[in-house]
């Protein structure tokens, strides 16, 4: 094997020229390799000399790299020795706002290993020094709320008007300004209740709508800005109690807040007049019933009150009709010797009667007990009848002195009140059958209609000449026989009777005058004034009817229409 220097010794010399030195083969080889890079040709890649500087030059570059890598690393570390020191001096100074502090672990410290023994929560003394000391995920989120609103009831008003301390207002003065007392000898106000008392008035007249519930919640979720803002409304609307409309407010005397809206069977007037209406215990259903033998029900909203359904009773002209208290029938009644049923769930008719061992000719007057059970009918001969609702079977009779002319209910359907041509009123025990207490009503001659409150507390007498007397059950039933008060507004014959609700307004009518109705505050006794007011005309009223929670009346006159008002101090229909 020929060695490469011997090649080169062996290789022709020009004429002229000495052996080549050592010396000269190096510098040689660098020029044939400074050659080579700047021609940019392969012809001395794969000779020897190219290889020999190739893994020269790959030596040097790799140990340049080693010393650049180790340079790097001793600059990062040193870089991030230099962030940790500014990071602590930061959160020393400020607290920590780049790097949060982890439960259990402080800045720089090291993060030990989760401990399966640890509490679920830790004591925090690095913000208070020890002073309040509260776990965390207990105490903190428990007043997060209460911090909130301490924040925002320590909000004071931009501006506040002197003046209104100093002013006063005169409420009786002002005839629309009287319906603003809270009491019936309250005159002067001043200037702050005024308007707060304002502010409640127009609260009153409009309603509040579902998004703006007092009781509503924030939504979880929701961002600062949108927290902070329905926060603050919140709390101005929870703490106005002026703004706020309740139903156990009194009733006030003298003027009743009331509008008149559309006629509740303005979709199908009946062609005769009406004799009954009422409202379903939902108090969205009414049904409407007359001679003309039609039974319509109607859906009551104020706006529309679209009819639901007519029942055409061809033999019957109907003279009351009224539901059951649970809401699943109608019975009907007229001049005939049965009467009807139509059950609200299967919409079927069914008629009831002759009853047996009975002559009566005409079942046109009766009344239902509160818990359903039983339904009263007045009699031949001073003969009360008592019918089953759920068999429609003759259960019992009562038998008073005089002719029956008006019957209610009170305790809930265990008692019975009755009145007629003797001029007593009769209270039965159902459950014996029994007549447990005998008065005369006072001034009276014949007792022609009856009607008791819903707790039963209170019940009203009216007579042939037109007088209204109102007894407190309890004293009556006690041998005191004079009234709470004697109504004397009513000249003719006294028709059908109602409280409301809660007993604040008692409801008397008459069919044989026109406009024959009045509203009565019963606190004080005192008819209402402006009922019905001068532009509106009730025609000749034959019945009426309080929504269950007040805030409609509706009267049906003998004109075939069902008028319907609101009133305004009852929210609840």
């Amino acid at each position: 094997m020929v060695s490469t220097e011997e090649v080169l010794l062996e290789r022709p010399r020009a004429p002229g020229s000495g052996k080549m030195s050592l010396i000269s083969q190096n510098a040689q080889k660098r020029r044939l390799e400074k050659s080579g890079a700047d021609d940019g040709n392969d012809e001395g890649i794969g000779s020897p000399v190219a290889m020999d500087g190739e893994v020269g030059k790959g030596t040097k570059l790799k140990n340049h790299n080693k010393k650049k890598n180790k340079r790097t690393k001793v600059s990062k570390a040193q870089q991030n020795k230099e962030e940790e020191e500014m990071q602590q001096l930061e959160s020393s100074l400020f607290g920590a706002l780049y790097t949060p502090l982890e439960f259990g672990t402080e800045v720089g410290a090291a993060v030990a290993a989760p401990d399966k023994d640890a509490p679920l929560f830790f004591t925090d003394r690095s913000a208070a020094d020890g002073v309040d000391d509260l776990p965390i995920y207990e105490e903190d989120l428990a007043h997060d709320g209460e911090e909130d609103e301490v924040v925002i009831k320590g909000r004071k008003p931009v501006w506040i008007d002197e003046e209104e301390e100093r002013t006063e207002v005169d409420i009786v003065k002002v005839a629309r300004l009287r319906k603003l007392r809270k009491e019936a000898d309250e005159h002067v106000i001043s200037g702050k209740e005024y308007e707060a008392r304002l502010r409640g008035q127009h609260a009153k007249l409009n309603p509040f709508t579902g998004w703006a519930d007092m009781d509503r919640k924030t939504i979880p979720g929701a961002s600062d800005g949108e927290s902070d803002d329905e926060g603050g409304v919140d709390d101005i609307l929870q703490n106005n109690d002026e703004l706020v409309v309740k139903d156990t407010v009194k009733l006030l005397p003298g003027m009743l807040e009331f509008s008149r809206l559309v006629d509740a069977n303005i979709q199908d007037p009946s062609s005769g007049p009406i004799n009954s209406v009422q409202f379903h215990r939902n108090g969205q259903l009414m049904l409407a019933a007359g001679l003309d033998k039609h039974l319509r029900f109607f859906q009551i909203d104020g706006k529309r009150n679209p009819k639901i359904q007519s029942i055409f009773i061809g033999d019957c002209p109907v003279l009351k009709a009224s539901f059951l208290p649970d809401g699943s029938e109608v019975i009907l009644s007229g001049r005939r010797k049965f009467f009807y049923s139509f059950d609200l769930v299967k919409a079927a008719v069914s008629k009831i009667g002759p009853l047996v061992g009975r002559e009566e000719k005409s079942l046109e007057s009766f009344e239902i007990s509160p818990d359903s059970r039983t339904i009263a009918f007045v009699g031949n001969e001073g003969y009360i009848l008592l019918i089953s609702a759920k068999t429609k079977q003759l259960i019992g009779t009562l038998k008073m002195n005089g002719s029956v002319r008006s019957l209610a209910f009170a305790d809930g359907g265990y008692q019975l009140l009755s009145s007629g041509g003797d001029g007593h009123v009769y209270h039965w025990d159902l459950g014996t059958r029994k007549c447990i207490h005998k008065a005369m009503d006072d001034g009276s001659l014949s007792g022609i209609s009856l009607c008791t409150s819903r707790d039963s507390s209170l019940f009203a007498t009216g007579s042939t000449s037109g007088i209204v007397n109102v007894y407190k059950r309890d004293d009556f039933l006690g041998g005191k026989r004079k009234p709470l008060k004697t109504i004397e507004n009513l000249t003719t014959d006294v028709g059908e009777m109602k409280f409301n609700h809660d007993a604040q307004i008692l409801a008397i009518t008459s069919r044989k005058e026109r406009n024959g109705m009045r509203l009565v505050h019963v606190p004080s006794f005192s008819v209402f004034q402006n009922w019905p007011g001068p532009r509106f005309s009730l025609h000749y009223p034959r019945c009426l009817d309080f929504s269950p929670g007040s805030g409609f009346l509706s009267v049906g006159h003998a004109g075939g229409k069902v008028l319907l008002y609101k009133l305004h101090h009852y929210q609840n229909a």
